[in-house]
């Protein structure tokens, strides 16, 4: 009999931890919005004591969402829990989610604390966060290198202390499936009032292990598996949402599991998130992956022809990946473009609407044919995290010569244009140096992505940018035929996030917390 498992998402909070991954807090209200529609049970927002911008975004999701559980981490600190509880005051179903490492190796070298102070530090910070709401959930941080008895101790104390979900997590990555579900067996048949409780999975992919475990603990009676988008998260990342729920559906004869997780919405989720840190998944990434359902054998491609199964276990509409069926050119008008983007899922307002169709004809003038591709890739693009302090306004490029130059001419926080000369090892370097003559900054390019959106030689390029500037690490997007102007308008859409980081004057945007559960 398949059992109901709670999806945990925790891409806002664990996911943001990792260097480049970084959102601001319009960008997480945009994410949680679409976790919302995707059908996750909670949404982890943020941690709202590592910043000022942590707290307004936990509240703003806080005040947005309202069928998903929204929850805040702290640490087991007064301070910590006041800030996560206040900060989940709009919340409709809130939970505060308080930590404490419990491994030796973490209490004598990092905390400094006893075992008895460890017990006594979450009791007390479960009694003060129940002060705010009777969701609270408690994280054994390290618990795969916990002493088991003394993991049974704390799961009892914070049983006892009115804790409602316990949380067992691997938080380096360490487990081997057979052990982390072997813990979850152990500390539910050791504990008591264990059947009062739901006890949550938290797994780190440092060995590559953290779906397999999460699948572990749930046959091992875990009724909560905590996970992201894509995976993102510190080190290596944490075990894959995407994936737990498609094993799930796949193998439901062998992890008999069900969530509540809307599979045809995977896909969307996982390319808006891409869009917002700057990262996309590598291409044999399962399930979102570009080469996830790409087939160059011809042996599996006449398989295929013959029968899907041969070699796909789960069809691409599945998950969402568009399969476009109206093709539209320069001839299309408005209201083709529109029921072409409520086919796939979205309802334009009128100035949106508006916006798109001008890009939408630009570039049809430059292709021949739009692909559902590029409709998403110009949504996204529509899509801002950080208001528009610079503009692209003219971009002309000289080549064939080493180096290449560049001349820009940018909007911005000044009067009408500006314009400025760069140089570099090859056009996209002589753009960036225009434009850093331009803003009179320094842009460190850390790491430059160029995806061709669709096939074909007029394809529309999407580029996905890592840049510091200022000592901040920040990310951007853009997209154009041309991939020198779409590498242009990615670095502009960070140099607006580090604009927007320094109005709100939150040093911590692209904090790594210390607090990995």
């Amino acid at each position: 009999m398949e059992r109901n498992v709670s999806i945990f998402d925790t891409t806002l909070r664990d996911g943001e931890q990792a260097p480049g991954n970084s959102m601001t807090p319009e960008a997480k209200l945009r994410l949680a919005l679409q976790l919302d529609t995707l059908g996750v049970d909670v949404i982890e927002a943020g941690f709202p004591s590592a910043s000022q911008g942590d707290q307004q975004a936990v509240r703003g999701v806080a005040e947005a969402v309202r069928r998903p559980v929204v929850a805040a981490l702290a640490r087991c600190h007064d301070r910590d829990i006041d800030l996560a509880g206040e900060a989940l005051r709009p919340a409709a179903r809130p939970r505060v989610h308080v930590v404490i490492a419990t491994s030796d190796l973490h209490l004598e070298q990092k905390l400094k604390i006893s075992r008895a102070d460890c017990l006594a530090r979450a009791e007390a910070a479960i009694r003060r966060a129940r002060r705010y709401t009777d969701d609270v959930e408690f994280s054994a941080e390290d618990a795969t290198r916990t002493d088991l008895e003394f993991l049974c101790r704390v799961v009892e104390t914070a049983i006892a202390a009115g804790a409602k979900t316990i949380n067992l997590p691997d938080t380096v990555g360490f487990a081997l499936p057979a052990e982390y579900g072997a813990m979850f067996r152990a500390v539910r048949g050791r504990v008591p009032n264990s059947d009062r409780v739901v006890f949550s999975a938290h797994c780190h992919d440092d060995l590559g292990l953290a779906v397999a475990n999460s699948l572990a603990a749930i046959e091992a009676g875990a009724g909560q598996v905590e996970c992201t988008i894509n995976g993102i998260g510190e080190r290596a990342g944490n075990a894959a949402l995407e994936e737990i729920v498609m094993a799930g559906r796949v193998r439901s004869h062998a992890v008999a599991f069900q969530c509540a997780v809307n599979p045809k919405e995977i896909f969307r989720t996982s390319q808006l998130l891409s869009h917002v840190i700057g990262v996309f998944p590598q291409p044999n990434k399962a399930v979102v992956g570009r080469n996830a359902f790409a087939h160059e054998a011809g042996i599996h491609q006449h398989g295929l022809l013959q029968n899907g199964l041969t070699y796909e276990i789960i069809r691409p509409e599945e998950v969402g990946v568009p399969r476009s069926t109206l093709v539209l050119g320069k001839h299309s008008g408005r209201h083709a473009l529109e029921r072409r983007y409520q086919e796939l899922g979205y309802e334009l307002d009128e100035p949106t609407l508006a916006k798109l169709y001008d890009e939408f004809t630009a570039l049809a003038d430059r292709k021949r044919e739009v692909l559902d591709e590029d409709l998403l890739a110009l949504l996204h693009g529509r899509f801002h995290d950080a208001p528009e302090v610079y503009g692209l306004a003219h971009l002309e490029v000289t080549c064939g010569s080493t180096p290449a130059s560049a001349q820009v001419r940018l909007t911005g926080p000044w009067p009408g244009e500006r314009h400025a000369a760069g140089s570099g090892n090859g056009p996209i370097a002589a753009a960036i140096a225009a434009i850093g003559a331009v803003v009179e900054r320094q842009i460190e390019v850390l790491n430059l992505t160029i995806q061709s959106v669709t096939p074909g030689g007029d394809s529309l390029g999407q580029v996905l940018v890592q840049v510091r500037v200022a000592g901040k690490s920040l990310s951007g997007h853009g997209a154009s035929t041309d991939i020198v102007e779409a590498s242009a308008r990615a670095v502009l859409h960070a140099l607006n996030k580090a604009s927007y980081a320094d109005e709100l004057e939150d040093r911590s945007l692209n904090a790594i917390y210390l607090w990995g559960v």
